[in-house]
């Protein structure tokens, strides 16, 4: 099963906005036209020993996986704020053109359910996210399936997120004291932010819904579910986020060669078309995600490591 019976092509819509760093502004524009592929989350004890070999060392995950793969989604994120010292060190631990999407704060999108986030936005921002720099890629925005479109709700959160790491600094400063730890409140270049959204009830259809983020320029996240949640390939903005979470089970089929395939010629038509691609794999439970992220790069001619290289010490 390629998993595309169920599935139809992304409307284009002309562009509503210009691209982020286009207006002559100092604001640094991105580089067109790449396609990433990596996992959610990189620190699962079942990938030992199929992914990672048994015998490398605690600490090291990061490291091996990201000379395989060129970007990894951050997922600590999304359950509690994570440290500056924290991805400092992650990104450190990865070469020069890695990529790390970030997953917002739950308290965001579950709890507080995108109203009333000034002060969690600013805190989310202050935990060190902006510590990243240069290899800081999209931060992911998942909605709770019951969360229903909004169209005034889903308008002020959107209103509310900083287009640039500046503005990102700066509204870190005003965060509160339920960061408890030294914040990280500063950037040395002022970058454009992306911002993509995963929303998992089905009125997020709505044609307004679909203005509103090309209004925003944020990506609507393709999402495969196995069913359980609605497919919505809608091209909102200059990029797409693909989130690849079971071809047949949620969280625990992989894909076959021909489910893959099928992706990369997905991808490559993005491609093709101006479009940045970020895919993530998150058929983690019983590790199918990296085998099978590896081999959705080997099909793009995304260049990594082969399987035997050493992780560096």
């Amino acid at each position: 099963m390629d998993g595309s019976d169920h599935r139809r092509r992304e409307r284009v819509h002309p562009r509503t906005t210009r691209p982020r760093g286009s207006r002559g502004d100092g604001v640094i524009p991105h580089a067109r036209s790449e396609v990433r592929v990596g996992t959610s989350g990189w620190v699962y004890a079942n990938w030992r020993g199929v992914f990672y070999p048994k015998d490398l060392r605690r600490g090291h995950e990061l490291e091996y996986l990201s000379r395989r793969l060129n970007t990894v989604e951050i997922n600590g994120s999304f359950y509690s704020l994570q440290r500056p010292q924290r991805y400092l060190r992650w990104k450190a631990a990865t070469p020069d053109d890695f990529r790390f999407a970030v997953k917002g704060s739950r308290f965001i999108t579950h709890m507080k359910q995108l109203h009333d986030v000034d002060s969690a936005l600013a805190n989310f921002f202050a935990s060190g996210v902006l510590a990243l720099e240069e290899k800081l890629g999209p931060i992911l925005w998942q909605l709770p399936p019951r969360l229903a479109f909004d169209p005034d709700r889903l308008a002020s959160f959107l209103d509310r997120l900083p287009r640039s790491t500046g503005g990102a600094a700066a509204l870190a400063r005003h965060h509160d004291d339920k960061v408890t730890f030294e914040p990280h409140t500063d950037v040395e270049t002022d970058r454009p932010l992306r911002y993509a959204l995963e929303a998992r009830h089905p009125s997020f259809a709505d044609p307004r819904c679909l203005a509103l983020l090309r209004t925003h320029d944020i990506a609507l996240v393709v999402a495969d579910t196995a069913g359980k949640w609605p497919y919505l390939e809608e091209l909102t903005t200059d990029f797409l986020y693909v989130r690849l979470h079971g071809d047949t089970e949620m969280y625990t089929s992989g894909y076959t060669p021909a489910a893959l395939t099928t992706w990369a010629g997905r991808i490559e038509r993005w491609r093709d078309r101006g479009l940045d691609v970020y895919v993530y794999f998150d058929n983690d439970t019983h590790a199918k995600a990296p085998g099978d992220a590896m081999a959705l790069a080997d099909e793009l001619g995304l260049h990594h490591s082969p399987p035997g290289a050493e992780s560096r010490e």
